[in-house]
């Protein structure tokens, strides 16, 4: 067969600009939350927003204050607070029952 094959993909989602190193990370820091805790726990942590957005704070502060790798786990700050977003997302697409959460003190509410 002579010629160049088609292939109709252009409108699709680009899974090959996905940078799997840096995606490895989280996957390291949730295999570790899942050991620790137990897989997929953290999505029964509460009030979920303001623990995570503390949480993703934590790791985003000691990163700018210039500690790079986290003590307790050996991975960077910065895949961390990758997860916590991730968390975050995945909080915002998947609202238990319509629960419309906010956190207690006004200045921490995140609007989604």
């Amino acid at each position: 067969m002579a010629g160049e094959g088609l292939k109709y993909d252009t409108d699709k989602l680009r899974w090959d600009l996905l940078q799997y190193d840096c995606i490895e990370d989280i996957v390291k820091i949730l295999t570790l939350g899942a050991k620790k805790y137990s897989p997929e726990n953290w999505k029964k942590v509460e009030p979920f927003e303001d623990r995570y957005f503390a949480a993703l704070m934590r790791h985003i502060v000691a990163f700018r204050n210039g500690e790079h790798i986290d003590p307790e786990s050996g991975l960077s700050h910065l895949a961390h607070a990758a997860c916590n977003i991730m968390f975050l997302c995945w909080y915002e697409k998947n609202k238990l029952n319509g629960d419309k959460r906010q956190s207690s003190d006004p200045q921490l509410q995140i609007e989604f």
